[in-house]
This record gives C-alpha cells, sequence and structure tokens, in this order.
C-alpha cells in the first residue's frame, strides 16, 4: 500500500500576513474600481446633459480625466496581483519546467523591483520630509527646492496638484505588495490564492 502524500506545511506567519495584506487590499481595489466606473459613467453623462442643452460644465472634464487616471491605476495594482499583466512566453514555452519556473520568478521579482524603484522615486518626487522642515509652507518649500508640486492647482477644480498625484505613490505600494506576495507564492512559500470576486469562470472557487 502506499504512503500518502504528507500534508502541505503552514506558510510562515509573516507569508500569511503578507498574503492577507494583499488580499484585503485587493477587495478594498475591487471596491474602488467599481465606484471609479460607477463616477465616470456619470460625469460622462452629465457631461452629455449640459452640452446638449448649451450648458456645459468644464470641470467635468477635468474630473473626468483624473477619474480615468485613477482608475487605470488601481485597476493596474489589482491586475498585478490576478497575474493579468502582460507576458511574453516566446521563450518560456520552448523551456523545460524548472527553466520555466526560474524565469517566472526572474520575472516575478523584476515586477517587485520595479514597484519598490516606483515607490523611491515618489519619495524624492513628492520630497515629504523637505517640506516638513518648512513647516509645511509650499510657497518657501518652492523658493528653494525648485519643486512646485505643492503650489499648483488645476486649472478649472482648483484642487491641489499632489493631492490628485497621491495616486502614483499609492500605486506603488499597492503594486509593491501585491508583487511581493506573487513573489512569495512562486517561492512556493505558500499556495497560490484563488481571487473568486475577480474570477467570473470559477465562482465557486476559495482562497
Amino acid at each position: 500500500m502506499e504512503a500518502s502524500a504528507p500534508p502541505p506545511l503552514a506558510p510562515h506567519p509573516l507569508v500569511r500576513l503578507v498574503l492577507d495584506a494583499s488580499g484585503a487590499l485587493l477587495k478594498l481595489e475591487r471596491w474602488l474600481i467599481t465606484g471609479l466606473m460607477t463616477l465616470l459613467t456619470a460625469l460622462v453623462l452629465i457631461n452629455v446633459a449640459t452640452r446638449y442643452s448649451g450648458m456645459p460644465l468644464y470641470w467635468v472634464d477635468e474630473a473626468s480625466v483624473y477619474a480615468v487616471v485613477w482608475l487605470t491605476f488601481v485597476g493596474a495594482s489589482a491586475m498585478t496581483r490576478l497575474r493579468m499583466d502582460f507576458a511574453v512566453t516566446m521563450v518560456t514555452d520552448k523551456l523545460g519546467p524548472r527553466s520555466a519556473r526560474v524565469a517566472k520568478l526572474v520575472a516575478t521579482g523584476g515586477v517587485l523591483a520595479f514597484a519598490l524603484a516606483l515607490v523611491a522615486m515618489c519619495w524624492i518626487w513628492m520630497d515629504p520630509v523637505g517640506i516638513a522642515r518648512k513647516g509645511f509652507d509650499a510657497r518657501e518649500y518652492a523658493a528653494e527646492s525648485f519643486n512646485f508640486l505643492y503650489t499648483e492647482r488645476t486649472q478649472t477644480l482648483e484642487w491641489p496638484v499632489w493631492v490628485l498625484q497621491l495616486i502614483m505613490p499609492i500605486f506603488a505600494l499597492c503594486m509593491s505588495l501585491h508583487a511581493l506576495a506573487n513573489l512569495l507564492e512562486d517561492l512556493r512559500l505558500a499556495p497560490q490564492r484563488k481571487h473568486p470576486a475577480f474570477d467570473a469562470a470559477n465562482p465557486e472557487a476559495v482562497n
């Protein structure tokens, strides 16, 4: 009689923490995507109605652009965790299982490296330490650093530009977390999780 296969080892608590945090973030992103798509649809309908009536609201155009920008970055972060990002498989399709696994690890590690580099770039660009040293005085900070991020406002909405551009560091952090979760799964430190809320083909799947 053949011996039964040993049960899979439970993932390390830190690994489970990363995967749970990524899963919770993915659920939040799902709601944000739904909300932003609803907002974008409403803005487009308002734009059509006001232009047809001869009373266009120009701020709606700008709001629509920023809604699309936020929707794009939130969606891109979710796609990272769902492994729906673009991949070129011309080489990996011809590799053996072991070599293909190594190539997959390199690709996932590259995504994580890119995300962390983006985090570093956003830190330098937004320079939270620098503006804090100036007592959050945007004009004084701009005069010394020539970084006018905190003094600019949008053309029609008159919103601070830095608030809208917060999506960049948010995206970088979220992408880093998702890429780390993917890498831990590819290293086989934990079984790959399913995401039934995003899986229309298999709605009965569970994490």
